[in-house]
């Protein structure tokens, strides 16, 4: 079974449209959403919650449709969104007692050792948090009633380098379980290098790429020569170029490359930022 698809997923506010999206999360598997501020990010997670509606199109999570039972699939869904929603006057501890009547499967002990490893003040009102400790602390809240899937909305930012790295090795032991999945999103793209399974390009509210990361590193690479050099390569081994007074730099497909020329590893940063130039 699939954590999450979407079929045709269409959604339109005045001048944006989020155009006919299709994505599909294997169960065990982390899935890293890129795209820049605007692209239809958080606008496709909270259609995943049914926060937004009258939307055309279908979002299977778990199984079921994401508009049936939605108290069962809140059980099974941990979220972060990029605002934490917790009252200002509520600390850490207390929230814990609230979640313990909020979720069914809440794990006291696990919520403290998420607040433990994360350095969370247990005493501090939430009004005094950082932005950065307002996400540990809604990581550690999804995290703490046996999930099976995370939807995380920009949940490593504000984060300093170091917890970014210890929210990543929690998210891999998550997704040790096979039942367990993470759909997540950022403008942080080495952070969703590291850690996902699968990367979505979102630009301007349409799919650009939805393909599992190691074939995108294996399949493409990096070249640079000269703009004669690049105009002798089938057009078909050219994903996306840029060519200046200087030379030219190109994204290819490494099998499609004569065995001559030298092809450098592309990062997903290089590929989604020449990807979305390529479609301006």
């Amino acid at each position: 079974m699939n954590a999450l698809e979407i079929k045709g997923l269409s959604k339109s506010f005045g001048s944006f449209k989020l155009d006919n999206l299709n994505l599909t999360l294997p169960s065990g598997c982390i899935m890293g959403l890129i795209g820049e501020n605007g692209a239809g990010k958080s606008t496709t997670i909270k259609l995943i919650l049914d926060i937004l509606h009258k939307y055309i199109g279908t979002i299977t999570i778990l199984g079921r449709d994401n508009q049936d039972n939605i108290n069962l699939t809140k059980e099974d869904v941990g979220v972060v969104l990029d605002e934490v929603g917790i009252p200002d006057c509520l600390t850490a501890n207390q929230v814990g007692k609230i979640m313990r009547y909020t979720f069914k499967n809440w794990n006291d002990g696990v919520y403290a050792n998420h607040l433990k490893k994360l350095s969370v003040p247990t005493d501090k009102p939430f009004k005094d948090f950082s932005r950065g400790m307002k996400m540990k602390l809604g990581i550690a809240i999804a995290m703490s009633h046996e999930s099976k899937l995370l939807l995380l909305d920009e949940a490593t930012s504000g984060l300093d380098p170091v917890v970014r790295d210890e929210v990543v090795e929690m998210l891999n032991d998550f997704t040790r379980d096979e039942n367990h999945s993470v759909l997540i999103s950022s403008h942080i793209v080495s952070d969703l290098e590291k850690l996902c399974d699968y990367i979505a390009f979102l630009h301007k509210g349409k799919l650009l790429l939805c393909e599992e990361k190691d074939r995108l590193l294996g399949e493409y690479g990096i070249i640079h020569c000269s703009a004669n050099q690049l105009s002798m390569l089938d057009s078909k081994a050219v994903l996306h170029k840029k060519e200046s007074a200087y030379g030219a730099e190109a994204i290819v497909l490494r099998n499609a490359v004569p065995s001559g020329m030298n092809i450098s590893p592309v990062s997903i940063e290089e590929l989604f930022m020449f990807m979305v130039k390529g479609v301006e």
